[in-house]
């Protein structure tokens, strides 16, 4: 009995001892707190664009706990910034914080910043500063870029229209709508769509040297900006019956379905579309020009051709998209009951994962169906047949230079791809694929004129 009343007074001393080293707070300076972040950085942001939500923490890694007196942003209120401290809002101050010894609390920031009235982006920075019940200061800095961008929600274009500015331009709601009867120009313009947004045209569109991208500036995680995440926003949808829409040495990224044609014309010279959840260029019952472009990395095809005529010429196909293996082709083409399929394609690279990416279907045998390939390298089983295949190199999995060792970089870890044809494969030998160069006449909106040309 003894014993056991001896052993259930040191359990008690134990714990009342535990409790009371928890429970005691230092007011030397000599105690400080960590942070998992001395910095805290945010991505480039438009300005008044709310941010994404960074998170840090703040230990006690002393002996003792300590309390806060005061958590305050240095600016107050000034630079846009919003931060949550273990739960309390500062506003703009917060007060009576405690960090027993060994614990941790969670840091909260979030910015909304003002316009900046400059060209370029500016830096806006803050510190936030924790006062300790010793009289201590500790500061965790907090910085990003602010970058003023015009906003254009639900526009209607009724008339004939040119957008062409160095700001960058943010799209929301629905986006642009080209009615019949219209054209819509845009040269030498940035347009950042937001989630859900895009560009629907019955009329014609008519773009040289734009970039097409989701709005998303920050990081998924770390190693991944969301400017490498397929499907960001909608894409461009283009029904014009009497007018010819271009895309001149443009480039259209991260999409869901990034240009879809219905019933019109489609130039495409020196663009590249890549990285769709959807498809790359879609086209019904339409027209197609593609000179010197690259289409890559779509879940759906890469270029699909259904009832079209079709040229093709000078163009890099690639079928990577790294995030389902049920992706779809690189070459796509299929006649169909109310149109006929014919297709010219030369000096291309057709390439991907699978064995075979190059897909031709006869939907009616009793519409036309006809294709011919010229000094081209596709990856798919052989085809024998003088007429329509000339000088074709047709590549296997088993070939010594196949697949992603064409290109200059597929970094399937990190996402990047640089779709540059490197010195050893037989595309760039052959002269097959697309030149990343600008061509030295423009394409005609009205006639196709081929400007590029390889030597053999």
């Amino acid at each position: 009995m003894v014993r056991r009343l001896f052993f259930f007074i040191a359990i008690i001393a134990v714990l009342l001892t535990a409790c009371t080293d928890n429970d005691s707070f230092t007011t030397s300076s000599g105690n400080r707190l960590t942070f998992s972040e001395d910095t805290v950085r945010f991505d480039t942001l438009f300005s008044t664009v709310p941010s994404a939500t960074q998170v840090f923490w703040v230990r006690n890694e002393s002996g003792d706990g300590i309390r806060i007196r005061t958590a305050r942003l240095e600016r107050s209120n000034q630079s846009g910034y919003r931060v949550n401290v273990d739960g309390m809002y500062l506003d703009p101050v917060g007060s009576d914080f405690e960090v027993r010894k060994g614990d941790s609390i969670l840091v909260f920031v979030e910015i909304t910043t003002r316009e900046t009235h400059a060209d370029e982006p500016q830096l806006v920075e803050d510190n936030l500063i924790f006062t300790l019940e010793s009289g201590v200061e500790q500061r965790v800095n907090l910085r990003t870029y602010s970058w003023d961008a015009q906003k254009i929600t639900d526009l209607v274009v009724t008339e004939d229209m040119t957008i062409e500015t160095s700001v960058p331009l943010i799209v929301y709601g629905q986006g642009i709508r080209v009615e019949e009867g219209a054209t819509l120009t845009l040269r030498n313009t940035v347009f950042y769509f937001h989630d859900g947004a895009g560009i629907d045209a019955k009329g014609v569109v008519t773009a040289e040297n734009c970039l097409f991208r989701g709005d998303r500036l920050d990081r998924m995680f770390d190693y991944l900006p969301y400017d490498r995440v397929s499907g960001q926003w909608r894409g461009i949808r283009l029904s014009s019956a009497t007018g010819n829409n271009s895309f001149i040495s443009c480039e259209i990224r991260n999409a869901v379905d990034a240009v879809v044609c219905d019933s019109t014309t489609l130039f495409a010279l020196n663009t590249v579309v890549h990285n769709s959840s959807g498809v790359g260029i879609s086209a019904r019952h339409s027209t197609v020009f593609v000179d010197n472009c690259q289409l890559s990395n779509t879940f759906g095809d890469c270029l699909g051709l259904f009832g079209c005529e079709a040229h093709v010429q000078s163009t890099t196909l690639a079928q990577f998209y790294p995030f389902s293996a049920n992706r779809g082709y690189a070459l796509h083409f299929v006649n169909t009951k109310l149109k006929p399929m014919t297709l010219s394609c030369s000096n291309t690279l057709v390439t991907g994962y699978a064995d075979d990416v190059v897909m031709g279907e006869i939907a009616d045998s009793t519409v036309v169906f006809d294709y011919h390939f010229a000094d081209c390298l596709l990856r798919t089983p052989k085809v024998e047949d003088e007429k329509r295949i000339e000088r074709v190199i047709f590549e296997t999995p088993k070939d010594s230079v196949q697949g992603k060792q064409h290109f200059r970089t597929v970094d399937e870890e990190n996402l990047y791809y640089d779709f540059t044809l490197d010195s050893i494969s037989p595309a760039f030998q052959n002269g097959i694929g697309r030149l990343p160069i600008v061509p030295e006449e423009p394409l005609s909106r009205h006639s196709y004129a081929p400007s590029l040309r390889r030597r053999r």
